[in-house]
């Protein structure tokens, strides 16, 4: 029996979690721990630099990391806060593929990059556009599920 209620601790501890911070929590939850370890990444092992010379001109993929890692920690924590003030977290979290887009068109453009347009695209869609998405998605939009009629009741 004790080991059954050690199993569904950590049941119990995600769905309180999920309770408290709610849909759109949840989405900043997991961007903002995605968006950290991504930049942990370019710490731990910067990838090639291919098509972000507008930014490596600038400072090295070290230095942008912690872009992605200050950014993931504020998308992170927002998602603690209330509807209405957890903007801060959507609005941070558009700010590194913005960039990495916008680092990838130039490098499309000047012929550095021949695949920068369609990286710079891949960023505004599924990164810079879902995040939009999101951030419009009230917290309370889908109805709830409708209930079958008990027993002894006429439906």
């Amino acid at each position: 029996m004790r080991a059954a209620a050690l199993m569904q601790t950590p049941h119990r501890v995600l769905r309180s979690l999920r309770k408290r911070v709610g849909r759109r929590g949840v989405f900043l939850l997991i961007l903002g721990i995605g968006k950290t370890c991504w930049g942990i990444s370019f710490i731990v092992d910067p990838p090639a630099a291919d098509g972000l010379q507008l930014l490596t001109s600038l400072c090295s993929l070290r230095h942008w990391a912690w872009l992605w890692i200050v950014v993931g920690l504020v998308t992170a924590g927002s998602a603690f806060l209330r509807i209405g003030r957890d903007w801060a977290g959507f609005v941070a979290a558009l700010i590194p593929p913005t960039v990495w887009a916008i680092a990838y068109l130039a490098a499309a453009v000047s012929g550095e990059y021949s695949r920068g347009a369609f990286v710079a695209l891949w960023y505004l869609t599924s990164h810079v556009g879902v995040i939009m998405w999101a951030a419009t998605v009230p917290e309370h939009s889908v109805p709830p599920v409708p209930r079958r009629p008990g027993k002894g009741n006429a439906a």
